[in-house]
């Protein structure tokens, strides 16, 4: 099986709402790069990349000749292929390989009709239980969706997806408004759902200070873990000596250098795998089996995923001994998907592992269609930037927060 050509589409799927987080938001939609890798046997493996709100295609088309021949087999002659490790000092190609990584393991399942977990060690768990995942958000179009911005707000959000979806375990992704006030908040999760997880990220953007206050002000409750509350490694172990809560990172422990640094002189408790940040499934479960020697926890990190992605996480929740936290997932929020029989669901909290040959979904190419068009009509947009506060951008560690008191408005 050889490759012959790569094809990379980009689509805008609409959000219920838009999101806020503290480098910025999503402002209503993910903009995603679906990637069709064809092989000569006329199979078809799929991939996914995101990019901070803008489209990749032109990087994926410049691929081609890197790829056309390659055996999807040979995944890590790929690696190198593409992801040369001192060429990509100028070039990081980790995400894009990523993408294309998926897109061969897809092939390989579907060469030899066997599910992706069977190539990754065999599944251990039929289904992967996920977090809430709450966000700070503008109401939607039209209004139909209300804002997320106080206490009250945020229990209710978190009460409607309980009902609908099963989650157990919550996670707040803060760094939005003034510590004090989301800690009203994070503690309003605890009284409202008592015998649930917590978990609470701020994306790293706490003052060390505030990183110890707000740690020291939850350690009586049932929390996971605090995630990246500040800035780096060295960051993160000055919070853990001081703070009685498991400290995760998703943000400084992406490659294997970095988890190396981890184990020698540990700042986090946990590690957040990204199939997309770690250049694609298989990395992870070797990360996976460094932090199983290390009795370093794991948990399965959200980069904003369609169906193709999140089939990544599935594969790779399954084969997972010592996956021990549930995973995080954007997936909620997304109003559709372009995978075959729409968005999977959630049961009691977890989302069963796809069973079909490869990653186990197909595009719907009606739904790939129109959300390509869609992208035509709205375009990229700025991860980084929150257009509900002009001329505003991030500072680490912020002081520039959002005023807790005014109503946030509709954007788009």
């Amino acid at each position: 099986m050889k490759i012959t050509d790569i094809r990379a589409t980009t689509v805008a799927v609409p959000l219920e709402a838009p999101l806020l987080h503290s480098n910025g938001a999503h402002w209503g939609r993910f903009v995603r790069t679906i990637v069709e890798v064809e092989a000569d046997n006329g199979l078809v493996g799929l991939g996914e990349m995101g990019g901070g709100g803008q489209s990749a295609e032109v990087a994926f088309e410049a691929l081609a000749p890197y790829l056309e021949g390659h055996d999807p087999f040979e995944l890590e002659a790929l690696r190198f292929k593409i992801a040369n490790p001192t060429a990509s000092l100028y070039n990081n190609r980790t995400q894009m390989l990523a993408a294309i990584e998926f897109a061969c393991v897809d092939l390989i399942g579907k060469h030899l009709n066997v599910p992706a977990y069977d190539l990754l060690g065999g599944r251990i768990r039929d289904s992967v239980p996920f977090a809430s995942y709450l966000f700070f958000r503008n109401p939607g179009p039209g209004g139909a969706v209300p804002e997320v911005r106080t206490p009250e707000q945020l229990v209710e959000h978190a009460r409607a997806l309980k009902k609908e979806h099963g989650f157990s375990v919550h996670k707040l992704k803060g760094g939005v408004f003034p510590p004090s006030h989301e800690l009203e908040c994070y503690r309003a999760l605890a009284e409202a759902f008592p015998g649930d997880r917590l978990r609470y990220d701020p994306n790293a953007v706490l003052s060390l200070d505030e990183g110890l206050r707000f740690g020291k002000a939850i350690e009586d409750l049932d929390n996971d873990y605090l995630e990246d509350p500040v800035l780096g490694l060295e960051g993160l172990r000055a919070v853990r000596e001081r703070v009685n809560v498991p400290l995760a990172t998703n943000t400084v422990v992406v490659n294997f250098e970095q988890l190396a640094a981890n184990v020698l002189r540990r700042s986090a408790d946990v590690v957040l795998l990204d199939t997309t940040f770690w250049g694609g499934i298989r990395p992870c479960i070797k990360a996976a089996g460094v932090c199983e020697t290390f009795q370093l926890g794991l948990a399965v990190h959200s980069s904003g995923e369609l169906g193709i992605q999140l089939a990544t996480m599935l594969h790779l929740g399954a084969v997972l001994p010592n996956l021990t936290y549930a995973a995080d997932a954007h997936y909620h929020h997304l109003s559709d998907d372009v995978i075959e029989g729409g968005k999977l669901p959630y049961e009691n909290g977890r989302i069963a592992v796809p069973q079909g040959p490869g990653l186990g979904v197909s595009l719907d190419r009606d739904k790939v269609a129109e959300y390509a068009e869609h992208y035509r009509e709205v375009g990229d947009y700025p991860y980084d930037r929150d257009p509900s506060r002009p001329g505003w951008y991030p500072i680490v560690p912020n002081e520039r927060w959002a005023d807790p008191d005014s109503p946030l408005i509709p954007i788009g």
